[in-house]
């Protein structure tokens, strides 16, 4: 059996060692490439026409987006999977929607990124649980608040966590609030406190399951 060929765009340094490292010890993987921006990831897509490709969505010269977008229009044999910070609705929804099969967030780690592959490849669509409780929570139907979900957040907060859902910033939502950073950080902190979470992506899941952050 042919080895599955591998094209890595990360631009930073670090992750794409560590995945590099990773997809050279598998015996099963060949690295055809790794690239730091978007037109040497296109370059290599070109060249190489792999069988997957493990992208980061924030790249300095444009977004992985565009990446996805050329495997799925151009590379019907390549799988796409994205491999980032975002955990935001947006970033997941644009991903899948532009041709991507696989969305795992950075803090899983590199360790079963080789059996992630396989699992691509195999047919599968390898997700990170908390992307995936997002996406179930996207097709449930939304829950009304309660009156005891409502009044655990102030309306501030929520809103809040309303915009970062929709993926903004807090130095954007700063600014669409009128407030500074450090006050959108207050909010922040004190969502997290009362929900009893230590991530954004968890406020937002949270949030929505009590049926205060709506699309």
């Amino acid at each position: 059996m042919d080895p599955i060929t591998v094209v890595i765009v990360e631009d930073d340094e670090r992750f794409r060692a560590a995945f590099t490292a990773v997809v050279a010890e598998a015996p099963d993987l060949r690295l055809a490439g790794a690239a730091g921006d978007l037109p040497q990831g296109l370059q290599l897509l070109r060249e190489h026409r792999p069988y997957v490709l493990l992208v980061d969505l924030g790249l300095p010269s444009g977004s992985g987006i565009e990446l996805i977008r050329f495997a799925h229009d151009h590379l019907p044999q390549t799988d796409v999977m994205v491999i980032t910070v975002f955990g935001d609705e947006p970033h997941v929804m644009a991903s899948l929607e532009a041709g991507a099969t696989g969305y795992l967030l950075k803090d899983s780690g590199a360790a079963d990124l080789t059996e992630q592959i396989r699992a691509l490849r195999a047919g599968g669509s390898p997700i990170s649980p908390v992307i995936a409780r997002q996406l179930l929570l996207r097709l449930a139907p939304e829950p009304a608040p309660t009156a005891q979900s409502e009044a655990l957040l102030s309306p501030q907060e929520r809103q809040v966590l309303t915009l970062s859902a929709k993926g903004f910033s807090f130095e954007e939502i700063a600014r669409m609030l009128g407030v500074s950073r450090h006050t959108v950080m207050t909010y922040v902190k004190r969502s997290y406190r009362k929900l009893q979470v230590h991530s954004k992506t968890e406020a937002i899941y949270e949030a929505r399951k009590l049926g205060l952050v709506r699309d």
